[in-house]
């Protein structure tokens, strides 16, 4: 009778019908296949078998109804607005069975006679209706690898009338099948097993579910378009995409869970964790125990819908609230240990208020790629120092302190206490060595000339290159230009849900510090100006009016298009003066100070400002 009700919930009245199984190879099609490739099954009102086009009977819907091809354009017109999911899994068989009630709008120019939904390839859809009559759809086979089988099932539904431009249309989409670790899309490009297993560990099974969402396992319905690992970023182009898209989206999860040994500790649902339910069913030596859970409608934000559970043994203090295997117990202590190391610089910086705490989750092996969403750390839990683990966990607190609905700041910040830590652990150099060491791929990913590339402005970013590696070094030199405490006072005083304008972190900053960052805001958020392209183009001293005085002109060379603000240091025996530039884009300057004693080096940028090329220029006297 339990599993009766539970598959009651599932198979309503329009989406009753089983389908018959069907033989497909579980290997994607070549890359170089039309990533159309061919209709697998398809359903419509007359149809409640699979059947292929041969099998058809005359009373059949006619297959031509529903276009076998979709177009780009078409898949990434569908914007999700809202998710309702109701979710069954039963882990010992690997299993998921799912309604969907999606709400979507066309923000494409164009009316859809079509809607493109995709699931992870071990997925298939059983059927689709809106407003309670069955939908027609065919299913067919997609290459992508933003799913770690690296295929995806997409079901074309025919529409009964198009949907206009900016319209919204309800589904209900009911699913089934299987989600288990599967690496094929890394290790079909020639990484090892072992490495690949330990980064697509997505999976549902009886001691540990995982379920990351679009980019890792496409375990609910999404309209992507197809990308490729090894095509320059498009997968991760593509992600960010998806998740700038679909931003505003509201998702709600009710889940059953079924067990046989012992009830999950821990339930995770769009990254909030829901304290652990009790069984409303036990198991017996027949029947599973079940376990019920719900969210309740939440704003996605910049993040795909994820799923957690596992029965790991709970820690809490510190802020932190630690789920772990039992052999790994004794590791958690230096998590702790961690946090109370890094407590008081992310209160110094971001205010004592935590607004939520970190919830760390063990992950099956100590290998296994860490993962984060918010205030939510997915890691092994290993016996490195709590000295080792203190960057991960400034990182996970301030985000447990510190959000924003801008995710250049969501994460920006995060990131940027974790350099601090590095400073107030070591000193200022180690820390700008850590900038220093990911610059490369901004420059890499930053357009030479701005408005011939496309880049990416912060307020829309959706390149982590971007909402967090540049987003840091936009931290640092917003800390340099007002100062630390008055840098400190702005974020503390932030508030996410009075960050309506685009201007509302700026005068934030400018109150604080008295300043007037018009200017620093125009080329670094608001637009995307590509990086400064500095050097030294000369430099030279000579004796002042005052015995042991020296002038210095030192003449700077901005290549590039962003003006920003560049620290100048002139060394002179055992004294140091620097000074702060400004240097507007494709510029020359020449920049005076008077320093004490003979002068024997300059250094232009410390580190702070992002380069095109070197971080640093340094010229010695002999160089003159």
């Amino acid at each position: 009778m339990i599993l009766k009700s539970i598959a009651a919930i599932f198979l309503c009245g329009v989406l009753c019908s089983a389908a018959q199984p069907q033989t497909t190879s579980s290997q994607p099609a070549p890359a170089a296949q039309n990533p159309n490739a061919k209709v697998l099954f398809s359903r419509s009102d007359d149809q409640t078998t699979a059947q292929t086009a041969s099998q058809a009977s005359p009373t059949s819907a006619p297959q031509q109804n529903v276009p076998e091809k979709v177009t780009d354009a078409e898949r990434t017109a569908v914007t999700f607005t809202a998710y309702d999911l109701d979710i069954h899994l039963a882990p010992r068989d690997h299993a998921i069975s799912a309604r969907a009630q999606l709400t979507i709008r066309n923000d494409s120019a164009q009316p859809l006679s079509v809607i493109p939904l995709q699931l992870s390839s071990s997925l298939k859809f059983d059927g689709v209706s809106s407003e309670g009559h069955r939908l027609p759809f065919a299913q067919q086979a997609l290459n992508s690898d933003t799913d770690h089988t690296g295929l995806l099932h997409e079901a074309v539904i025919q529409l009964p009338a198009p949907l206009a431009p900016k319209a919204t249309l309800s589904l209900e989409t009911v699913y089934s099948g299987t989600i288990d670790i599967d690496a094929r899309r890394l290790t079909q490009l020639g990484t090892p097993d072992d490495e690949a297993t330990h980064s697509d560990w997505d999976r549902i099974s009886e001691d540990f579910t995982g379920l990351r969402g679009f980019g890792n396992v496409v375990w609910y319905p999404v309209a992507s378009a197809p990308a490729l690992l090894g095509d320059g970023d498009k997968v991760f182009a593509e992600i960010g995409r998806q998740k700038l898209r679909q931003s505003s989206a509201t998702v709600s999860i009710h889940l059953t869970v079924e067990y046989y040994t012992a009830p999950p500790t821990v339930i995770v649902l769009d990254g909030h964790a829901i304290p652990a339910p009790k069984p409303s069913v036990t198991p017996t030596q027949d029947y599973p125990g079940i376990v019920t859970c719900s969210l309740s409608a939440t704003t996605l934000g910049f993040a795909t819908p994820s799923l957690f559970l596992a029965g790991w043994a709970p820690s809490q203090g510190n802020g932190l609230s630690i789920y772990a295997r039992s052999e790994d117990q004794a590791n958690a202590q230096g998590l702790m240990t961690a946090a109370t190391m890094v407590q008081p610089l992310v209160t110094q910086w971001l205010g004592a208020k935590q607004k939520t705490p970190v919830t760390i989750i063990d992950l099956p092996e100590q290998q296994d790629l860490t993962w984060e969403q918010g205030s939510l750390l997915v890691t092994g839990i290993t016996d490195q120092s709590a000295d080792a683990s203190a960057g991960m966990i400034a990182h996970a607190l301030a985000h447990a302190t510190f959000q924003s609905p801008y995710e250049w700041l969501n994460e920006g910040v995060p990131t940027f206490l974790e350099t601090l830590w590095i400073e107030h652990n070591a000193d200022r150099t180690r820390a700008l060595e850590k900038l220093e060491s990911e610059r490369s791929a901004l420059a890499f990913a930053e357009p030479a000339t701005p408005g011939d590339a496309p880049g990416e402005d912060l307020l829309h970013a959706s390149d982590p290159v971007y909402y967090r590696i540049k987003a840091a070094y936009v931290l640092w030199m917003l800390r340099d230009l007002a100062g630390d405490k008055q840098f400190a006072a702005a974020l503390q005083a932030y508030n996410p849900a009075e960050d309506t304008t685009p201007g509302y972190f700026q005068k934030l900053v400018e109150q604080s510090s008295g300043k007037d960052l018009q200017w620093f805001f125009d080329n670094w958020v608001y637009h995307d100006r590509g990086l400064p392209d500095l050097s030294i183009a000369a430099f030279h001293a000579s004796p002042a009016a005052n015995a042991g005085q020296y002038f210095v002109a030192i003449d700077i060379l901005n290549d590039g298009f962003a003006e920003t603000d560049v620290p100048v240091t002139v060394h002179s025996g055992s004294n140091t003066l620097t000074d702060h530039v400004l240097l507007p884009g494709k510029t020359r300057t020449v920049h005076r100070m008077l320093v004490e004693g003979q002068p024997t080096q300059v250094v232009v940028n410390d580190g702070t400002v992002p380069e095109v090329a070197a971080d640093i220029h340094q010229r010695d006297i002999n160089d003159q």
